[in-house]
């Protein structure tokens, strides 16, 4: 989607699920403002934001984070990500396998372009 992101991701480990999303959202808004940057990319500037503690805002201050506590919900989930470039409102494949940053095509073809992706099975 052209304003937003789906993940479903895993805590490993002894970390902690906000100490983890917060390092991700981090790191990606400092990529983010890189590459427009480097690019010259006017489009940054409409993310500049007047706060004490920033120049930029790329990400809602306050994210949605969903538990998956069961496989049902998961699959949910998974199901509606999947789906999510194919609805009308978005217009941007015509099958969930087809959209460049889905895992759908990992999951209906076993190609994974991303290098990452785990199945959930295991």
């Amino acid at each position: 989607m052209p304003n937003h992101i789906h993940l479903v991701w895993q805590i490993q480990d002894k970390h902690q699920k906000a100490s983890v999303q917060q390092s991700f959202l981090k790191y990606t808004a400092q990529q983010i403002k890189l590459t427009l940057i480097a690019t010259g990319n006017k489009e940054v500037e409409n993310y500049k934001v007047k706060a004490s503690d920033r120049q930029y805002q790329f990400w809602e201050r306050n994210p949605l984070s969903i538990d998956l506590w069961s496989r049902l919900v998961f699959l949910q989930k998974l199901h509606y990500i999947h789906n999510n470039p194919t609805q009308a409102r978005w217009k941007l494949c015509q099958y969930p396998e087809e959209y460049k940053y889905s895992s759908a095509k990992f999951y209906e073809k076993g190609i994974d372009e991303f290098g990452f992706l785990s199945h959930y099975l295991g």
